[in-house]
């Protein structure tokens, strides 16, 4: 609970200090500008609240690892995507998009802060702790603060608990540990996509090359 909160803490603070410019720079999510990952993380936020209000009876169904897919390299084709870039604009004025994200957040902030470990939620048609849930959602504030300041060179990184965390979670989901040698922003950046291998990282990463990347959804 609490490394969910320092990382989702930290992502809102990196938000709410960006100049009104930083909004149209690009972001480290393919196709999309700053102002379509702050609009994401709103829905993220709201995503949160939902899920935390969800109780479900059965047994889970997935954990902190298994809820996270494998899937496809976005497109752009996606109608949730392609509704995201329209809603960011419809925003016209950063401080809508960080005023909203700061109510919203903030909410979602408490609710996790409140949440019961143990209770079962239901997201997505599956079911897990509200732990496991937010605990997966550590490794989602910690690679959206790295997309958030990918261009942006002065911002606040994410917490460094937060990314260790994160590489332990993405090697969980990998099945295979990244190289020693790799910092962890590297190796989030680099299992996910986010950033090219050199050669000599290629070359280190052996046969978990070939798994790379894993795009998570």
């Amino acid at each position: 609970m609490d490394l969910f909160s320092r990382s989702w803490t930290a992502l809102r603070t990196a938000v709410a200090e960006l100049h009104d410019e930083d909004f149209a720079r690009p972001s480290g999510c393919a196709g999309w500008l700053v102002r379509d990952l702050v609009c994401h993380l709103i829905i993220d936020a709201q995503d949160v609240l939902i899920t935390l209000v969800t109780p479900a009876e059965t047994e889970p169904t997935r954990d902190a690892v298994t809820y996270w897919d494998i899937v496809e390299a976005p497109t752009g084709d996606d109608p949730l995507d392609a509704l995201i870039v329209r809603l960011a604009t419809a925003y016209e004025e950063p401080w809508l998009l960080k005023f909203h994200l700061d109510d919203v957040g903030s909410a979602a902030g408490r609710a996790a802060e409140l949440a019961d470990r143990a209770l079962r939620v239901g997201t997505r048609d599956e079911v897990l702790t509200s732990g496991d849930y937010l605990s997966a959602y550590v490794l989602e504030w910690t690679l959206h603060h790295l997309d958030l300041i990918a261009h942006l060179p002065d911002a606040a990184e994410p917490p460094a608990e937060g990314l260790i965390w994160s590489r332990a979670l993405l090697e969980k989901i990998a099945g295979a540990a990244f190289p020693s040698s790799f910092s962890d922003k590297d190796a989030l950046l680099i299992g996910t996509g986010r950033r090219t291998p050199t050669e000599a990282e290629n070359a280190e990463l052996g046969e978990l090359a070939a798994k790379l990347p894993l795009v998570l959804g």
